[in-house]
């Protein structure tokens, strides 16, 4: 029996953790060959091990050794927000195993701040590091696809439309991060590339990123207001994981430009 994404090369950025650590088993266990990115090195490392072991074997019965070098799965260091890192990391994938059916931007960094008390070097880093690396994660990926096709996610969020005022710059990241992929899947059409481009936008997710805001806080009140708002709850990275992984596959074939919502119904509600 093969998987979802048998044979497809993947690249996830922010892949040693959370919600990129979650989507990386996942295309693994799907039967994709995965190079995912991080600034961890150290952890990044030490997943490549483990995850070499545990998906010795594709669903499809491939063997590591028959995937060329580094079996089905291999991690580098990136910066997302560097050009030059995405140059070399494009170049090293390539040669490796071939250009990427699926690039799934998934880096990105929280910080809290509203309008007051905000300043402006947290601004430029949430926007270098959430917006500017979907930017040239995008332009590296429609690059490297133009030649046979390929899906693009991109991790945007509720914020991205939905006001929150102790967030005003990672709002602003996340909005930026829907019109980029609005813009890239509207390129894609009218030149007539087979790529894909869609954002994700989730409400609260139960990660080591989220739980840094409100240290102790139970998953089930994370982000979200109990008196007004009493069904909410962070989502588990891997419930995000397998919406990833459907509009990475070939059976979102149908979606480009959107932005899908993995936000438990929270319009109209608020957090």
């Amino acid at each position: 029996m093969t998987g979802r994404v048998q044979d497809k090369v993947a690249l996830v950025t922010g892949g040693a953790g959370g919600v990129g650590q979650a989507t990386v088993r996942l295309l693994l266990a799907e039967g994709a060959r995965v190079a995912f990115t991080d600034v961890d090195e150290a952890a990044g490392q030490r997943l490549q091990v483990e995850w070499s072991a545990e998906f010795a074997e594709a669903p499809g019965g491939a063997q590591a050794a028959d995937q060329g070098p580094g079996g089905r799965v291999r991690f580098w260091r990136q910066d997302v927000a560097s050009a030059e890192d995405w140059t070399r990391v494009m170049a090293e994938l390539e040669q490796a195993w071939g250009p990427p059916d699926i690039v799934i931007n998934n880096a990105g960094i929280l910080i809290a701040g509203d309008i007051e008390s905000g300043s402006v070097e947290d601004f430029r880093r949430i926007m270098q590091v959430n917006a500017e690396s979907v930017f040239l994660g995008t332009q590296a990926a429609v690059r490297a696809m133009k030649a046979r096709g390929g899906s693009i996610v991109n991790m945007a969020s509720v914020s991205s439309w939905m006001p929150i005022d102790g967030y005003a710059a990672y709002g602003a990241s996340k909005a930026a991060v829907g019109a980029i992929t609005r813009s890239a899947a509207l390129h894609c059409r009218k030149q007539k590339l087979r790529i894909r481009v869609n954002s994700l936008h989730p409400d609260g997710i139960w990660t080591p990123m989220t739980q840094s805001q409100a240290p102790g806080v139970p998953a089930k009140f994370m982000l979200f207001d109990p008196v007004k708002n009493p069904a909410g709850r962070a989502c588990l990275p891997e419930q995000i994981a397998s919406v990833l992984l459907f509009l990475a596959s070939d059976e979102s074939s149908a979606i480009n430009g959107a932005e899908i919502r993995a936000d438990g119904a929270i319009l109209g509600v608020g957090l």
